[in-house]
């Protein structure tokens, strides 16, 4: 298992070729009313979603002036500027402070900085309450951003209480289109109450059995291969914050474990899911 609990310090968080995953970077800045962060992500694309409050952005001497607004992320969309390779970005808290996550991955071409606004951010609508399985996915760097973004993808995903997420079981840790394409992912989770939890259930095959653990606000998961399906408690609310990383393309196809298939035509949603990551 590959959890990172939510009172690690070091920063950032994830780093390409620094834990199990080859391609990803992550990191949560925290910042007060004037302060300032600079980071640099060399071989990497990132893109800086403000979580909550108010800030600046400096992409290479490039200004994207008062990004953010929400209280927090259960306030609607993000506003987030997708930085590109940039070499230089700095962050300033604007107001009572901020905070930001920024997403990346290993990108081995140029891309230019833009901002995404809450109206740009494309939601579509999986499960039902029914089949204990309904979220909403806010893709914010998804396949709108062909041809400007290189591999990488992000979204936030918001569970309802008692409800599965990743159900029925997918992975995409080969690559064999079209049929599946390889990707990492991390998953960042946030419960609402704060005292919520879930689990995060990893297994690759029948005969190699499951390995789940307990999720709690705050905590981080890295997602190397197999098979992901995820739980939120029953009385909470579940948020993740969600990176892809292709190994080779843009376009995410999940594989659906063959024995969890028959649920693919209960789950109302699942295929629209399926057609916004490709």
């Amino acid at each position: 298992m590959h959890l990172i609990p939510a009172n690690v310090s070091s920063r950032p968080l994830v780093e390409p070729g620094k834990s199990v995953l080859k391609l990803c970077y992550f990191d949560l800045v925290r910042l007060g009313a004037g302060e300032r962060h600079g980071y640099s992500a060399p071989g990497c694309e990132t893109l800086c979603v403000v979580l909550s409050g108010k800030v600046d952005m400096e992409v290479d001497g490039k200004t994207f002036a008062n990004v953010g607004g929400r209280a927090d992320v259960w306030s609607g969309p993000a506003d987030s500027v997708y930085c590109g390779t940039a070499l230089e970005v700095t962050l300033r808290g604007l107001g009572s402070g901020a905070e930001v996550a920024v997403a990346g991955g290993v990108c081995p071409d140029a891309h230019e900085a833009f901002r995404i606004r809450p109206e740009d951010v494309d939601m579509v609508d999986v499960g039902s309450v029914a089949t204990h399985s309904r979220r909403r996915i806010f893709h914010i760097l998804g396949q709108g951003a062909a041809g400007r973004a290189g591999r990488l993808l992000v979204s936030e995903l918001y569970a309802d209480p008692g409800c599965r997420s990743g159900s029925p079981p997918h992975k995409h840790d080969t690559e064999r289109p079209p049929d599946e394409t390889a990707f990492e992912e991390i998953y960042h989770y946030r419960f609402r109450p704060e005292s919520g939890f879930g689990a995060q259930i990893c297994y690759e095959s029948e005969s190699a059995g499951p390995h789940a653990v307990m999720t709690r606000h705050g905590d981080t998961f890295l997602i190397e291969r197999g098979y992901h399906p995820t739980v939120t408690s029953p009385g909470c609310e579940g948020y993740i914050f969600t990176i892809l990383v292709g190994h080779h393309q843009r376009s995410l196809v999940q594989f659906f474990d063959p024995r969890h298939r028959h649920m693919m035509d209960k789950i109302p949603g699942i295929q629209g899911m399926r057609d916004k990551f490709k």
